[in-house]
């Protein structure tokens, strides 16, 4: 996260959001790490994009978690940006996988969560904590093990 803060066209300050998109039918894409790497990097081109800054990024088989600066964009502007330019990069490069698990259509689940953490600390961990994230410990727990 940044030292100062950002300064927009008519605000000053940060909309960090914690976010979380499912792939459609719950297919396990993401067990499959040369998809989930080339997927990391799309959100990363997107947030670079669109202007919106990534902090923590975590996968799981099926779903990704992510701490995001939304700027002056609203949730459903993040949510279709953010999943229109991943899923169109990447069903590119891997055509298969379209055809095989999404029978021709789109990549992610048409629903998305978008909130503003209470406990910036609890979700940074529950996001490095997940299946595929940044973590020392493989262990993978649930948001409710991180309760205060």
């Amino acid at each position: 996260m940044k030292n100062e803060i950002p300064r927009h066209s008519s605000c000053v300050g940060e909309a960090w959001m914690h976010g979380m998109f499912k792939i459609k039918y719950c297919h396990k894409i993401f067990d499959d790490k040369q998809i989930r790497n080339y997927c990391e990097k799309l959100f990363q081109q997107a947030c670079g994009k669109y202007d919106i800054e990534i902090s923590e990024l975590g996968f799981d088989n099926n779903h990704v978690h992510m701490l995001v600066d939304i700027g002056l964009y609203s949730r459903p502007q993040v949510a279709k940006m953010l999943k229109g330019y991943t899923a169109k990069k990447l069903l590119q490069k891997f055509p298969k996988i379209k055809k095989q698990y999404f029978w021709n259509s789109g990549l992610w689940n048409t629903s998305y969560y978008l909130e503003s953490p209470k406990d910036m600390k609890r979700i940074i961990s529950y996001i490095r904590n997940q299946k595929y994230g940044k973590r020392e410990d493989k262990k993978q727990m649930s948001l409710l093990n991180y309760a205060s």
